[in-house]
């Protein structure tokens, strides 16, 4: 009888500084689409992404290119009915590849442990557990006019567990953005209709126009998935 050796299958290396600069150069110009099929065919099966479903923009772009991409949700417990209501809608439209992720029932909460504390266990650990070891790259949806922390965001970038982090969006301005959601009829979180430019969290999202400053009362502007 054979002997079968078993083999442990590598992941594909990750870029070094000199392809992470010209793949940013070729792509700063390419459209979102274009971005998430350079992703898709350098990665493969090991390419995730993230969704707030704050609207369902990246999803539209990403799963016209990839369909079974997996789709990440951070379900902290704390989610408005809206968010959720999105999550199900997108559900039949997209027939999502779709992970939920939720913390312990003793993850620390706003209330008694802080902000800080309470998206590092809710969301920021729950993200690091699941995509370290599975896969190579992820997509976010993280554009540059979000805010200006966030306006010299790279396209593409290595974060700090040492994945390949991609954001399609991060070149479409306002304008292109809101016509992109027209022209294809993008899910949008309803509460977007209610004056609520960006929404995370029902403790700590209060209605607001401008940009993200409607997040944690002003205190910070950043849960740290992005950091």
């Amino acid at each position: 009888m054979q002997t079968l050796t078993p083999v442990t299958l590598r992941s594909r290396p990750s870029l070094d500084e000199h392809e992470l600069a010209l793949v940013n150069a070729r792509l700063e110009t390419a459209s979102p689409s274009e971005i998430v099929a350079w992703a898709h065919d350098r990665f493969g099966a090991r390419l995730a992404m993230t969704a707030s479903f704050a609207d369902t923009t990246l999803i539209d772009i990403a799963t016209s290119v990839a369909p079974d991409v997996e789709v990440i949700f951070l379900d902290t417990g704390f989610h408005f009915a809206e968010t959720l209501n999105a999550v199900r809608r997108a559900m039949e439209r997209y027939a999502l590849n779709l992970t939920v992720l939720r913390p312990p029932a003793d993850a620390a909460d706003v209330w008694e442990h802080g902000s800080d504390a309470c998206c590092a266990a809710r969301k920021v650990d729950l993200l690091d557990q699941h995509l370290t070891g599975r896969v190579d790259a992820w997509l976010s949806g993280v554009r540059r006019a979000d805010s200006p922390e966030r306006a010299d965001a790279a396209i593409v970038s290595i974060d700090r567990r040492g994945l390949v982090k991609v954001n399609p969006m991060a070149n479409m301005t306002d304008d292109e953005y809101e016509r992109y959601i027209a022209e294809r009829d993008v899910i949008v979180n309803t509460l977007q209709y209610d004056g609520y430019a960006s929404i995370g969290c029902w403790p700590c999202t209060e209605p607001s126009t401008d940009g993200r400053a409607g997040r944690w009362g002003g205190t910070k502007t950043e849960c740290g998935l992005h950091l």
